[in-house]
């Protein structure tokens, strides 16, 4: 079943493939063969814009459990022959702060609809019973429908659609080393090994793999998707950056963590 053929859904990534286009032609007097990919850009950074509250709510959520993370070290310690009594103890601990484990969770889980969406318009062949206008404009002479894996695979491979994919590529993958760099400890976001929430190894080698994963799908996906994926890693690197000195991750009694 094709969820995006339901009436619905169809119905809203009809409107933002014509509200997108609709920001390429306002565009194209002034940028000319550019416009459509500055609209993919423009319309990237408009919905990160409006997710920052989902990203301030993940941020202050982060903050309470580093601040939490000595008493819970603690709980377990006192009830580690009892699962239940530790996790009546600990939900307790939350609710005496107005808090939950799962605060920041709900707000992350909001916003992807909206990301599913505008993701989708940058990759499907045909919106709303017609062909994507968007993926046969270009970008430095590059259909926006192209893939770095599609034009190496086609046969002669055009030297500027191997360089722009390729680069795109490469930029995807640096912001997402960068973004990885700044969570290790030590790095700019990091947390005290001593003093951070349960199972930081595990986090890190996700946040890893997901930088990976990120890198390799833009290998796959059209210029228009790649060019979305280059501008929200790269907004989610410089986000993270900022709310963490507005929200510092330190433990209860703990010391600011120390900057490089």
């Amino acid at each position: 079943m094709d969820l995006f053929a339901l009436p619905p859904v169809a119905a809203v990534l009809g409107g933002a493939y014509h509200a997108l286009m609709s920001l390429t032609h306002l565009l194209e007097p002034a940028l000319g063969v550019g416009a459509a990919a500055a609209a993919v850009v423009a319309v990237t950074l408009a919905v990160r814009a409006a997710l920052i509250p989902v990203g301030i709510s993940q941020a202050r959520a982060e903050r309470t459990r580093v601040r939490l993370a000595p008493r819970v070290a603690e709980l377990r310690l006192r009830h580690r022959a009892d699962p239940e009594a530790l996790q009546r103890a600990t939900m307790q601990l939350y609710a005496d702060e107005g808090t939950t484990p799962l605060a920041g969770c709900l707000p992350m889980l909001l916003q992807a609809p909206v990301i599913g969406v505008i993701y989708s318009v940058f990759v499907h062949a045909e919106i709303a019973g017609e062909a994507n206008a968007l993926l046969g404009h270009t970008l430095f002479g590059v259909p926006l429908g192209s893939s770095l894996v599609g034009v190496l695979s086609g046969g002669a491979p055009g030297v500027a659609a191997v360089v722009v994919l390729g680069v795109l590529v490469l930029a995807v993958a640096l912001v997402g080393e960068l973004t990885r760099r700044a969570a290790l400890p030590g790095g700019r976001l990091a947390v005290p090994s001593a003093t951070t929430v349960p199972g930081p190894a595990g986090m890190q080698r996700a946040l890893g793999a997901l930088q990976f994963v990120t890198a390799v799908v833009a290998c796959f996906v059209p210029l228009a998707a790649g060019l979305y994926l280059l501008v929200t890693v790269a907004w989610t690197l410089v986000q993270r950056v900022l709310l963490r000195r507005r929200f510092p991750l330190r433990p209860e009694g703990g010391a600011r963590p120390a900057l490089p």
